[in-house]
């Protein structure tokens, strides 16, 4: 990962752990990164595999379409996260993620740089190269903040799960597979056949 040649531009130490998110704005990076406790990780180095894409686009267009003239709102990446712990100043926040898709249900959580505190619904879709940030270090982010329900999708093995928050910690569900209908306990009455899902996608 490398900071483009620009004098205007911070280039990170990538040693240093304690960046924050008013670091991560003076950034001009080739790569798209992520801040989880001031350590910056990186997204996948390669695009994601169309698959992924096909995944992000038709479950944002479904969860859209559920939730148009309700409260809640949708965003797919890019789109950052951030969560605050004691101040919402932009040098004392050290998490800053790009879920691939998030749910929204207090608008109050907006303004014009993304959302600041816990989204209702975080969807992460594995791809090779960022699967251990995802299933590690963001479980931790998402269940501490209060994240109150998370999808992992898997495409390749066209599977799904899910953690909901249960008095603070994430209780999982079984592993949704083709033939599952599943149903988000956070956004009630949205369902999503993944066996007929993952078929519109192929």
């Amino acid at each position: 990962m490398n900071a483009k040649k620009d004098d205007t531009v911070n280039e990170p130490d990538l040693e240093y752990s304690n960046h924050s998110y008013a670091d991560y704005l003076t950034w001009n990076m080739e790569e798209v990164v992520e801040l989880i406790r001031g350590k910056i990780y990186k997204k996948a180095a390669a695009a994601p595999k169309r698959i992924h894409q096909k995944v992000s686009v038709e479950l944002s267009y479904r969860l859209a379409g559920f939730l148009k003239g309700k409260k809640c709102e949708v965003y797919s990446a890019p789109f950052d996260v951030r969560f605050p712990k004691r101040s919402t100043e932009d040098s004392k926040i050290h998490d800053v993620v790009q879920p691939d898709i998030c749910v929204i249900c207090d608008t109050k959580k907006l303004d014009e740089r993304g959302c600041i505190g816990a989204p209702d619904l975080i969807v992460e879709i594995l791809s090779p190269g960022n699967s251990k940030v995802e299933l590690k270090h963001k479980f931790t982010l998402y269940e501490s903040n209060g994240v109150r329900e998370y999808w992992i999708i898997h495409p390749e093995t066209q599977d799904l799960l899910i953690y909901s928050l249960v008095d603070g910690k994430y209780v999982p569900s079984k592993l949704f597979t083709s033939g599952d209908v599943v149903e988000s306990t956070v956004l009630i009455g949205f369902t999503l056949d993944l066996e007929e899902f993952f078929g519109d996608i192929e």
